[in-house]
């Protein structure tokens, strides 16, 4: 054989070797320890330190599990991936940076379970959220950060879950901020949620959010706040819990905001509802309105079933 064959078949067999490797790499479930280390294959017996070293040996679609407690840092996601924890302490020490940047394709799926974000006072976003097709945030919580608990800001078509979540101490923005970005649009579905003791409980600038089974409480400026910019805005609001917020509990602006509340406590807010701007505020004439310094009023009142 020619010495140029012989070296084309060994570049040949180089590459199959580099891409077996490669894709060996790649495995559905990896884990990670307080005690592992990122040099790691990320198995069980072998787990790795860190979620930025675990997710490149993750394959797409693959999970992220939590072998015991143990701080294990900012990451970027950029594929449907699920981080989870079963009972263990999974924290995320966000200090100056934002704790959870997803950033992953239109159609992937991302899932963070019991996850705790601390941002110590200067850490950006608890979450943020830049693309991606849906995004379950679930048993987690986020705290002491400045800008936003969680930041949505999609350039995709974004359906966002936040189930069983508290979200505190946000310094400079809302614990859950809605914004899309260009070319992108938001549908938020918050469930048995706590947003406490923030700047503000949830702004929605653009898209779409429901709010069922939750406490917005302790705010210092409105509780839920339907604050179109020209986009329209949906927000629905079930069976919660809107109390002690310093500004209004629940306001709407200007025309595009809409805002839909039933079966709601509204109460110790500095006013209780407030609507401005041809914004629509309706009531299904069930919700108790009570001891707030100022009431306010609903726009509408509604009695459909």
């Amino acid at each position: 054989m020619k010495p140029y064959s012989l070296f084309r078949l060994a570049a040949a067999i180089l590459l199959y070797a580099l891409l077996a490797a490669s894709a060996h790499a790649q495995a559905t479930r990896t884990w990670v320890s307080g005690v592992g280390d990122d040099a790691n294959p990320c198995s069980r017996t072998a787990p790795c330190k860190t979620f930025a070293g675990a997710i490149s040996k993750t394959a797409a679609s693959g999970s992220i599990s939590v072998l015991d407690p143990g701080g294990f840092g900012a990451v970027t996601i950029t594929k449907s991936i699920t981080i989870e924890t079963d009972g263990q302490l999974a924290g995320v020490l966000n200090a100056g940076t934002n704790g959870i940047t997803i950033n992953a394709g239109a159609s992937d799926v991302v899932t963070l379970r019991g996850l705790q974000m601390n941002g110590a006072l200067t850490g950006i976003n608890g979450i943020r959220i830049l693309a991606g097709g849906r995004v379950i945030i679930e048993d987690c919580t986020i705290q002491a950060v400045s800008n936003n608990g969680i930041d949505i800001t999609p350039t995709t078509a974004a359906k966002v879950l936040v189930r069983n979540t508290t979200i505190s101490r946000v310094a400079g923005g809302a614990a859950i901020s809605v914004a899309p970005g260009v070319g992108g649009s938001a549908n938020l579905t918050v469930e048995r949620s706590n947003l406490f003791a923030n700047k503000a409980g949830l702004i929605v600038v653009s898209g779409t959010a429901s709010v069922n089974d939750s406490t917005v409480s302790a705010n210092d400026q409105n509780g839920i706040f339907a604050n179109s910019a020209g986009a329209n805005v949906v927000i629905n609001v079930n069976n919660s819990r809107v109390t002690n917020n310093t500004a209004v509990g629940i306001r709407a602006l200007n025309a595009t905001s809409s805002i839909f509340v039933s079966n709601t406590v509204i109460s110790g807010n500095g006013t209780g509802v407030a609507a401005a701007g041809g914004a629509a505020l309706s009531t299904y004439k069930n919700n108790s309105v009570v001891n707030n310094t100022t009431p306010g009023t609903f726009t509408a009142i509604l009695t459909g079933d």
